[in-house]
């Protein structure tokens, strides 16, 4: 099992990701070192199953519920207003934060095996750089400064980003297209 303090490198079914308990507040701070991230870019939240995502969010509108229906898990990052649970140093102040279910089974296992079975996460890579590709590629650029999770099976990843939309409005909004086609 990961404890509280654990930053973990790992894949997902799009890019490889860097992540820790939301409130590792010292694990959130080492993740913007790590990469040389802007603190005003906020990190999302993940998890295996979107229960566990769902104390730290309200006001799901209808349409959202269409979404996650027909693209959860997968690579789809939804934001929505957050509740007064989710710490704002994740949100870089906003209120809203984004929330994902990656369709990945090692990352459920890994998620499964962390305590809180949430992760606040972003892409792994420095800043302005694609993110790493493979487990050597991260293993060598970001093993010592965190753990790296070995994938089990030699997955493909898509290599393309979730799509992300705003849910916070009368209609979902596209910030990023992904992935997935909104």
């Amino acid at each position: 099992m990961y404890d509280k303090k654990s930053i973990l490198g790992f894949e997902t079914d799009t890019v490889w990701g860097i992540g820790c308990h939301p409130f590792n507040k010292e694990g959130v701070d080492k993740i913007y070192e790590i990469k040389g991230r802007n603190r005003e870019k906020p990190l999302i939240l993940m998890s295996s199953k979107l229960d566990f995502l769902l104390p730290y969010i309200k006001n799901i509108p209808s349409y959202a519920k269409d979404l996650i229906k027909e693209h959860f898990p997968g690579a789809l990052t939804l934001i929505f207003e957050k509740t007064d649970f989710c710490p704002d140093y994740l949100t870089s102040g906003f209120n809203t934060v984004g929330i994902r279910v990656p369709n990945h089974k090692g990352f459920y296992g890994m998620a499964e095996n962390f305590e809180g079975k949430v992760l606040a996460t972003t892409s792994l890579n420095f800043s302005n750089e694609p993110p790493v590709e493979n487990y050597g590629e991260a293993y060598k650029k970001f093993g010592e400064k965190i753990t790296v999770i070995k994938p089990l099976d030699e997955i493909c990843l898509s290599k393309t980003a979730s799509t992300v939309v705003l849910c916070t409005g009368e209609a979902p909004k596209v910030l990023r297209q992904g992935k997935i086609f909104i």
